[in-house]
């Protein structure tokens, strides 16, 4: 296999200017455009019309690149183009070679013809994303989110990049993955599939192989070695014949991959290649396994029908939340700032993340990381909350874009389940499309009968599920709440109270959100000082749901004081966000066996907005995300609270059955002690339990419940494992004391040491921060009650910049909800 590398240096102009830029492949028209000040920042207040503007215009990118005798010489001479976004017209040497329509294929095009011996020149033309689809869909309009640009179905363009409820409108383009040309003759590696059958302490791994000949070469052997996590190897060798090979490895005491919490992630290599009569490799591919199960099974139960994750045999609830494309300007993008994400995601008890539909398939290195950090992946196929047209082009495009991906993916320990679409069956049930019949049969022959039976041939071993949320396909209530998966927006969008999730026991919840603002260090990052209020156009150019301000202050009504200026506002935002999320996953966590499945609504941000996410666009953890730590842990203790009575409950997600201690205070809001107890509690792995019924309506008056709380704490080997503080009124209501706080800062070789301690009274959502500099507490947004110290670590590699002892503590600040009003 002889290649050469398209990666690199490349000119690039709009079409029709005569100024060419210096710029580098992979990468994209408006991120090139910034890097040489042509454009602002299209993040920046309200610049983001830059967006549409750029996307109007057509532009090209060139390069020069050289090929010899030898390469010339071989059978087959293949342009790859491994992201094209989206609309390109590919030249060589000033030849027309082909055309692409979809930013999720991998485009393998014959170049043998046009090239010659020496200096060669290839041309990729970009034409305007936004000119093809308006003109599309003034003549046949098609439904979709009203964020976005018009007609964006059209197009196998990520979504996201049109606009939605939470991003800009900027579609960008340009060569955003890989580009080579590859050359040989004889041979090459067509397709490898590997399944496994697992039975007591032995897995046989089948490694299945396809090879194109171009030749009636003799001797041609296949090679693929199975690595151990240990080194150890094991090689296999059979000649290559016209049909697929099928390499087996009998496997004994496997190693198995396991999901964050519930075991470790050794991963064993295979490598495949083709050798010629001499022992040279002709082509080589290599792959990372995990020898694992994962089963999804949705059968009739008692309560309708499940929907629950079982790994290796082993019934897993889903942890997790949703992830959406992490910029609009895909150049952006690195493993470095992935890993950083998805690592957070395992700090905060992931075991789960869910690819949203209406972005793009991620990189490789997305799922080599989810390998490593055991994040079963939800992956939906690439589309979302719209109507397509399947015209025979459409059609062709979008079956090729399957078999690329599944066959790019499928071999990950972290895949899990393949989703048709996010939201688009709901759609035509619940948001008032027009019923087109042709439409409608399109959906079903698409998602319900073409893509399943592509995955019968492609990956068999994966579960398919239709659409999300479905209650398994063809328009059959899709949001019945007994059966599949459900997304749920009462609370938010139907602004009903918190407590309206105790309402529901969904069998597993894929999604459901609570908007906040980002903190005030994202916003001063995109606005002026007199943009700083929530109702400003630079702030509401940086908010894409209709109308969530208002709801942001609704809710703030119901539960909280109205904060004394911006940034307190920017931060209850945030407590009211994060408290609404934990009620449904409490709740959810509590009833497990029936629900069996949590994924909030959203992970990240592609760009600084108020939104869904627990982290924002420069990766600062938002209260949320402190919470979801907290909340998704394997051993949680939670109260669910009802007028003066309580509950407390115990949730052991963990493999091994627990036993501990509760105790409990009936607090005042000064913290003085009203009544107390103990229960020793005692909780299978795998399981929830309710652990003592409390009623305190002989020490509460309708008066008294207003500076009264309850705080319980679950003790394992003398040791803190959960624990958790609830009012019996709002908290706008509760009779909050000044805190008080006593702040120490210790400095330790790699860490920080923070003791906060309170000597007023109870201090709720307890805050910690630093001024002009981002680090990670171990623990943030607590509550901590008179007497009580709360030990808190900064490792000192997650500092955004060096801070000596003295320059921490200048910069270190600590507030709770008193201090809002």
């Amino acid at each position: 296999m002889l290649k050469v590398d398209l990666n690199g240096h490349w000119k690039m102009q709009e079409v029709g200017t005569s100024e060419w830029l210096d710029v580098q492949v992979p990468g994209s028209v408006m991120n090139d455009l910034l890097q040489y000040g042509k454009i602002e920042d299209p993040f920046y207040r309200d610049n983001e019309k830059i967006g549409l503007e750029i996307a109007a215009k057509d532009y090209e990118y060139t390069r020069k690149f050289s090929v010899d005798e030898e390469f010339l010489l071989q059978d087959k001479i293949l342009l790859i183009c491994e992201g094209l976004d989206t609309l390109a017209e590919v030249f060589v040497n000033e030849q027309p070679v082909e055309k692409t329509n979809n930013m999720h294929r991998i485009y393998e095009m014959d170049v043998k013809s046009f090239l010659r011996k020496g200096e060669n020149e290839i041309t990729v033309k970009f034409n305007s994303p936004t000119q093809y689809i308006q003109a599309l869909q003034e003549e046949d309009p098609l439904a979709g989110v009203g964020d976005a640009v018009a007609g964006y179905p059209y197009l196998r363009k990520a979504h996201y990049m049109f606009g939605w409820d939470w991003g800009p409108q900027i579609p960008d383009m340009g060569i955003w993955r890989n580009i080579s040309i590859q050359a040989w003759s004889s041979a090459k590696l067509d397709d490898v599939y590997m399944t496994q059958v697992h039975s007591e302490n032995e897995v046989r791994l089948d490694v299945r192989v396809k090879v194109e000949r171009l030749s009636e070469a003799d001797n041609l052997q296949l090679t693929v070695s199975l690595t151990s996590p240990e080194g150890q190897v094991e090689v296999k060798t059979v000649p290559v014949s016209d049909v697929q090979e099928i390499i087996t490895f009998n496997v004994e005491n496997p190693e198995l991959w396991w999901p964050n919490g519930y075991g470790k992630q050794p991963l064993y290599q295979v490598e495949v290649s083709v050798l010629d009569g001499n022992n040279s490799k002709l082509d080589t591919k290599e792959y990372n396994i995990g020898l694992r199960t994962i089963e999804v099974k949705s059968v009739p139960d008692e309560f309708g029908r499940s929907f629950e994750f079982y790994v290796n045999g082993l019934s897993i609830f889903g942890m997790g939340a949703n992830y959406i494309p992490e910029d609009n300007l895909l150049a952006r993008n690195s493993v470095e700032k992935t890993e950083r994400l998805l690592r957070d995601s395992v700090e905060a008890n992931f075991n789960m993340v869910r690819i949203w539909g209406g972005g793009h398939y991620p990189e490789d290195y997305f799922y080599d990381l989810c390998d490593r950090l055991g994040l079963i992946v939800w992956q939906d196929f690439m589309f979302a909350c719209s109507v397509y047209k399947l015209t025979d082009e459409f059609l062709d495009t979008v079956k090729k874009e399957v078999a690329d991906n599944v066959k790019r993916l499928r071999h990950h320990a972290s895949l899990g389940i393949w989703c048709g679409n996010n939201e688009t069956e709901e759609g035509w049930v619940h948001w008032g499309w027009p019923q087109d019949p042709m439409r409608k049969t399109d959906y079903i022959k698409l998602f319900e009968y073409i893509i399943p039976e592509m995955m019968k041939e492609l990956d068999p071993e994966t579960f398919y599920w239709p659409s999300s949320p479905t209650s398994g396909g063809g328009f059959d209530q899709p949001r019945d709440p007994n059966r599949g998966d459900v997304h749920y927006w009462e609370v938010w969008h139907g602004l009903k109270p918190f407590t309206e999730y105790r309402k529901y026991f969904f069998r597993f919840c894929s999604e459901f959100g609570f908007q906040s603002f980002p903190s005030l260090k994202t916003v001063k990052t995109f606005t002026i000082p007199e943009d700083r209020n929530i109702f400003s156009r630079v702030m509401e150019t940086h908010q894409k749901n209709a109308g969530a301000n208002g709801k942001i202050l609704f809710y703030l009504s119901e539960n909280f004081l109205y904060p004394k200026d911006f940034d307190s506002l920017l931060y209850t935002s945030q407590l009211l966000q994060a408290e609404a999320i934990k009620y449904g996953v409490e709740h959810w966590r509590r009833n497990r066996g029936r629900c069996m499945g949590s994924l909030y609504w959203q992970l990240n941000d592609c760009w600084p907005v108020a939104s869904w996410s627990s982290i924002d666009s420069f990766g600062r953890w938002k209260a949320l995300h402190y919470f979801a730590k907290k909340f998704y842990a394997p051993i949680l203790l939670s109260i669910e609270e009802e007028g003066k009575t309580a509950s407390i409950h115990v949730t052991n997600d963990s493999l091994e059955d627990i036993q501990g201690r509760i105790e409990w205070k009936l607090r005042t809001n000064t913290s003085e002690i009203l009544k107390e107890g103990t229960f020793e509690a005692k909780v299978g792995k795998l399981s929830a339990e309710k652990c003592i019924e409390l009623s305190f309506k002989d020490v509460l008056s309708d008066e008294n419940m207003r500076n009264t709380y309850l705080e319980a704490v679950l003790i394992m080997d003398e040791e803190v494992h959960s624990n958790a503080v609830v009012l019996f009124v709002k908290p706008k209501h509760f009779e909050f004391v000044d805190p008080q706080f006593e702040l120490d800062v210790q400095e330790e070789q790699d860490q920080f040491i923070l003791s906060v301690q309170t000597n007023g009274g109870l201090a709720k959502y307890v805050e910690l921060d630093l001024e002009d500099a981002d680090c990670k507490f171990s623990d943030n947004y607590f509550d901590l009650s008179k007497g009580d110290t709360k030990t808190i670590t900064i490792m000192k590699d997650s500092l955004s910049e060096t801070l000596s002892l003295q320059e921490l503590t200048k910069k270190l600040s600590v507030r709770s909800i008193y201090n809002t009003y």
